[in-house]
C-alpha cells in the first residue's frame, strides 16, 4: 500500500511543473483515428470523480447520484492526486460533471503540465441532462453546455466534450435524435469559437441489435452529403465484458466485429469488470494491441475514487477523512503494471491515410426507432418572446421550484386533455421526428404555456391561473385564444430552424489561452508557446496553496 501527504504531493507536483514546461501536444482526429505529432494517439485513461449522493429506489435502478463534486475545481485534491495519476501512467482523465461557476485554472494547468488530457461530460445530475425517459433538447440544456464549454475553452488539454452518457438504452432509442441534435449544436458552437475539441458520446453496452445502430446513427449524415455537421467525433463504449483473466476471443472478439467498419474514433469510455475479482486488468494488453487497434483508440479505466454501482463497488484508492492522504489498493497496483507495459501500441495507419466518411443513417426497425429528423436548435430569443405574450404565467412563490415544474406540467396537460386539447406544442417525438413549437424552450416556459392554454380555454378567469398559487395573470399578455395564437406565431417564425448558437445573454467569453487539444480536422499539430519559468512557479504555488472549492457529480 502506498500513502502520501498533501505536502509530499505538492512537492512532486512542483517537480512536475518545473520539468514539463512545454505545452501539451495537440490531438487531432483523421477519419476513425486520433493522432498527435508523434503518430497514433491512444487514450490511456481513468475515470476521475468522487461519487455524489446516491438515493436508491425503483426510479433509480442505475444508482445515478443526485449531486456531484467537481474534481477539477479542487486545487488541493489535484495536487494530492497528480503524483498517483502519473504513477498510473495515464494520459487522460474522464470527468462526468463540472461546475462552470467555479475556477479550474490550477487543476487544468497541472494536468496539462503532466501531459494529461481531459474528457468532460457536459451533463449534470437530475435536470441537467437529456432524460432518457422524457427527452428534450431545450434552451436550459444548451445554455448549460455552452457555458461549460466557454469556461474550459481556454485550456489546451480538453480532448473532448461528451453530450451524454448512457442516455440511450434498449427501449429508449428514440432519444438518439435529441443527442444528435445536441452534438450538432455543440459542434457548431465549437467551430464558431475556433475550438478544436472533439464532440463525443459515451454509450451503454448491451445487445448489438440496438447498440450498433445507435453508434451508426450518431456518426451518420442524414443529408446524405458526406457532411460531418451532425456527427459525433468520438464514440465511447462503457464496456465491462472482460472479467477476471479472460481473453480477446471470449470478451472482445464480438465487439471488435460489431464496429469493424465504424467511421469515427472509438474508445472504451469505461472498462474494468468487478464481478470476477480480483481485477487483473489483463484486458489492457489486448486493448492496446493490433488485435483491437484497427477499431479502438484506447480506453478509460473505472474508477480512481470509490464508487458504488448496480454491479458493486469500484475504486482504486481511498482518501483519508481529512482529504490529505491517498492510500492505493491492489487494483491501482495491477493497473499501474498493465498500463506500464503499454509502451509501443500500433502506430498505423499514418495520419491522412484513413478515409473520412459520414454514411447514410440506419433505418428504423423493431430494435431501433430513431428518426433522422432532428429537433431544431433551441431558440432562447423566440422562447422569451413567446413567454411575454402569455396572459397567465408560472410565477412560483419560492425560488426552489425545480421539483414542482414537472408535476405542474402534468397537472396542466391533464386538465387540457380532459377538455379535448393537447400539449403537443411543448412535446416532441424522436421516432416520428415531430417536435412542438415550444419543444426547445425552458421547462418553466413550457409550464407557462400549458397554464396559459388552460386560462384562455376557460375564458381568462383569474382562478384558472392560480395552479395552487404558482400562476400569475399578466395584464399585458395576449387577450383571447386567437390573439394568443397570433402572438405566439409571430415569435416563432420557423420552429424547425437550425443555426449556430451563441452564449446566453450576460455571459462573457472566457479569456483564451492556447485553445483546446482535440481536433476533428486533419490539419497541422501546432503547439502553443512555451510557458516562462515564472509562470510555472506561480502555477505551482497556486496549486499547492489555493483552498478547496467544491461543487455538486453524476455517475450514469
Amino acid at each position: 500500500m502506498v500513502k502520501s501527504t498533501t505536502f509530499y504531493s505538492a512537492l512532486l507536483l512542483a517537480v512536475s511543473c518545473l520539468t514539463n514546461v512545454e505545452a501539451i501536444d495537440k490531438v487531432t482526429r483523421s477519419g476513425r483515428y486520433l493522432y498527435t505529432s508523434s503518430g497514433r494517439f491512444y487514450i490511456k485513461g481513468i475515470a476521475y470523480q468522487e461519487q455524489g449522493a446516491v438515493v436508491p429506489g425503483a426510479d433509480n435502478s442505475f444508482l445515478e447520484p443526485s449531486t456531484f463534486i467537481d474534481p477539477l475545481s479542487d486545487s488541493d485534491g489535484c495536487s494530492r492526486d497528480l503524483p498517483f495519476l502519473q504513477k498510473l501512467g495515464v494520459n487522460t482523465v474522464r470527468v462526468y460533471s463540472v461546475n462552470s461557476s467555479l475556477n479550474h485554472d490550477s487543476c487544468m494547468s497541472a494536468l496539462s503540465g503532466a501531459g494529461i488530457y481531459t474528457i468532460i461530460d457536459l451533463a449534470l445530475p437530475l435536470n441537467g441532462s437529456i432524460d432518457r425517459d422524457s427527452p428534450s433538447w431545450s434552451t436550459n440544456l444548451l445554455d448549460q453546455y455552452l457555458e461549460t464549454i466557454n469556461v474550459f475553452s481556454k485550456y489546451d488539454n480538453v480532448l473532448a466534450y461528451n453530450v451524454g452518457n448512457e442516455a440511450i438504452i434498449s427501449n429508449t432509442t428514440d432519444v438518439a435524435p435529441y443527442l444528435k441534435a445536441a452534438a450538432r449544436d455543440v459542434k457548431a458552437y465549437l467551430n464558431s469559437i475556433s475550438s478544436s475539441a472533439l464532440v463525443g458520446y459515451a454509450a451503454i453496452d448491451g445487445d448489438s441489435t440496438f447498440r450498433v445502430p445507435v453508434a451508426n446513427f450518431l456518426s451518420c449524415d442524414p443529408s446524405n452529403s458526406n457532411s460531418s455537421s451532425t456527427s459525433i467525433d468520438l464514440y465511447g463504449l462503457n464496456n465491462y465484458e472482460w472479467c477476471g483473466d479472460s481473453s480477446f476471443e471470449a470478451a472482445y472478439a464480438g465487439v471488435e466485429g460489431d464496429y469493424a467498419g465504424y467511421n469515427v474514433a472509438a474508445y472504451f469510455s469505461e472498462f474494468g469488470c468487478i464481478t470476477s475479482p480480483p481485477r487483473l486488468w489483463t484486458e489492457v494488453a489486448s486493448l492496446f494491441s493490433s488485435q483491437m487497434s484497427d477499431v479502438w483508440s484506447g480506453g478509460v479505466a473505472f474508477s480512481y475514487f470509490p464508487a458504488t454501482s448496480a454491479q458493486g463497488q469500484f475504486g482504486m484508492v481511498n482518501i483519508s477523512s481529512d482529504g490529505t492522504t491517498v492510500t492505493t489498493g491492489d487494483d491501482f497496483t495491477r493497473l499501474q503494471a498493465q498500463y506500464g507495459n503499454v509502451t509501443s501500441p500500433p502506430n498505423t495507419p499514418t495520419q491522412g491515410s484513413s478515409p473520412v466518411t459520414y454514411p447514410s443513417c440506419p433505418g428504423q426497425n423493431s430494435s431501433f426507432a430513431a428518426s433522422t429528423t432532428l429537433p431544431p436548435t433551441p431558440n432562447e430569443a423566440a422562447c422569451d418572446c413567446i413567454e411575454s405574450t402569455f396572459g397567465c404565467a408560472f410565477e412560483p412563490p419560492t425560488s426552489n421550484y425545480s421539483a414542482i415544474v414537472g408535476a405542474l406540467i402534468d397537472t396542466a396537460c391533464g386538465l387540457l386533455g380532459q377538455a379535448g386539447a393537447t400539449c403537443d406544442d411543448i412535446g416532441g417525438n424522436g421516432t416520428t421526428g415531430v417536435y412542438g413549437r415550444l419543444s426547445g424552450c425552458d421547462p418553466t416556459i413550457k409550464l407557462s404555456f400549458t397554464m396559459n392554454e388552460w386560462y384562455q380555454l376557460n375564458g381568462m378567469q383569474p382562478e384558472d391561473c392560480s395552479f395552487s398559487g404558482n400562476g400569475s395573470v399578466n395584464p399585458l399578455g395576449a387577450s383571447g385564444t386567437a390573439a394568443a395564437v397570433a402572438a405566439e406565431t409571430s415569435c416563432i417564425a420557423s420552429p424547425s430552424a437550425t443555426f449556430t448558437p451563441t452564449l446566453p445573454s450576460g455571459i462573457s467569453t472566457a479569456s483564451s489561452s492556447s485553445g483546446s487539444s482535440g481536433s476533428s480536422s486533419s490539419g497541422s499539430n501546432g503547439a502553443a508557446p512555451l510557458l516562462g519559468e515564472n509562470q510555472v512557479l506561480l502555477g505551482m504555488l497556486s496549486v499547492a496553496f489555493i483552498g478547496v472549492a467544491s461543487g455538486i457529480w453524476t455517475l450514469l
